[in-house]
């Protein structure tokens, strides 16, 4: 007998992580996608050294949940596969797609989209699909994506890009900055600052808190 594969559509419930309260105090939203292996509730934490009046943290929670060692004590998460990716990429932005709504951002805000890691991939898609309106989009230690192009991004006209990457990175070479670099510079131009900084394939605090501040 032959092997089919069938697919079947169905309603799904997952968490997400916030942090301090949105008022009318709120100066800084921001919209922030962890890297593979974390979970949004210790990737937050991350953005503990913002002002707590000012700013106002979201963080969805990748949904692939899996044990990362054998002892089966801790959990991680991860966005996406080489498997069944278009899929899964569509689900990962419907879902990313009710967190916005369900926090009804004031459009006064300053909205921050930072993807780490393998959340850069999500962040870009989803804004590159949906057209989001952002203030300031952070490629923080990520790439991005292959079938993203500058065209995907020309309806940002007064969004400030930075590129954050370790120096000592442990999963970039010398080749894959210039070419991630460069990829960058062609999709936003002026637009876009980039900002190496010391150290490894780390979440940056002091660029975190610095960007919180910033005008």
């Amino acid at each position: 007998m032959a092997t089919e594969e069938k697919k079947v559509s169905y309603t799904t419930t997952n968490s997400y992580s916030t942090r301090n309260n949105l008022t009318s105090a709120t100066k800084n939203v921001w919209f922030c996608c962890h890297g593979l292996g974390f979970l949004s509730r210790y990737f937050i934490q991350y953005f503990n050294g913002l002002d707590t009046d000012e700013n106002y943290i979201i963080a969805p929670q990748a949904p692939s949940k899996y044990y990362q060692k054998s002892d089966f004590k801790h959990v991680g998460a991860s966005w996406l596969t080489r498997e069944e990716t278009q899929q899964e990429t569509e689900n990962v932005l419907n879902y990313l797609d009710a967190v916005f709504a369900s926090e009804e951002i004031p459009e006064d805000r300053r909205l921050i989209l930072l993807g780490y890691s393998q959340g850069v991939s999500v962040a870009m898609r989803w804004l590159a699909s949906r057209k989001l309106n952002v203030d300031t989009l952070v490629i923080h230690s990520g790439g991005i994506p292959k079938e993203l192009s500058p065209q995907d991004f020309e309806f940002l006209t007064t969004t400030q890009v930075e590129l954050w990457y370790g120096t000592e990175d442990e999963y970039l070479t010398e080749k894959r900055i210039y070419e991630e670099t460069r990829r960058a510079k062609e999709m936003f131009g002026e637009a876009l600052k980039i900002v190496p900084f010391e150290g490894k394939h780390i979440v940056n605090r002091e660029l975190i808190n610095e960007l919180g501040i910033r005008n």
